[in-house]
């Protein structure tokens, strides 16, 4: 199957392999590390959050919510153990997104718990806000209140 008339620089002759070439995509190849047969895709918990938290905003982003003016509301719920909460800002509207990485102070906010906080938009369509620089100014009477370290607090 050899073409006497093709040859390489080194002048030995060119020939086409015997069996066809077949390309493909490096993430469709078995035993890649992204394709494993008989392995589940990963569920929606295991996926990297679109979300800026404190560690990944960028300066410009940072820059500009910390510039903007500040808000009162109340902490609507709070999750330690899942890193989230809801605010539910006094002066009405939807409830806003707070990251465990944007409360400042010692105390793990509670449903009930009023708070002062400033806003970033959500990339990448920047139409959603979320809290950030999170601040407990006055804590829910009669609740038990955890700081940070674990200690229970009554008040």
């Amino acid at each position: 199957m050899a073409d006497p008339g093709v040859t390489s620089p080194s002048g030995t002759p060119l020939r086409s392999p015997s069996a066809s070439l077949t390309l493909s995509f490096p993430f469709l190849r078995e035993r890649s590390r992204v394709w494993e047969q008989g392995k589940e895709p990963p569920l929606p918990r295991d996926l990297p959050s679109p979300l800026p938290t404190k560690r990944n905003r960028t300066y410009s982003a940072t820059v500009r919510a910390t510039s903007g003016p500040a808000f009162k509301g109340v902490c609507k719920n709070f999750c330690r153990s899942q890193g989230h909460g809801f605010i539910r800002p006094s002066h009405g509207g939807e409830d806003i997104f707070v990251h465990i990485s944007d409360i400042d102070g010692e105390y793990v906010p509670v449903e009930g718990d009023e708070v002062t906080y400033k806003v970033s938009r959500v990339p990448p369509k920047n139409l959603k806000v979320q809290a950030v620089d999170v601040k407990i100014t006055h804590l829910n009477p009669g609740t038990k209140h955890e700081t940070w370290s674990g200690q229970i607090i009554s008040s």
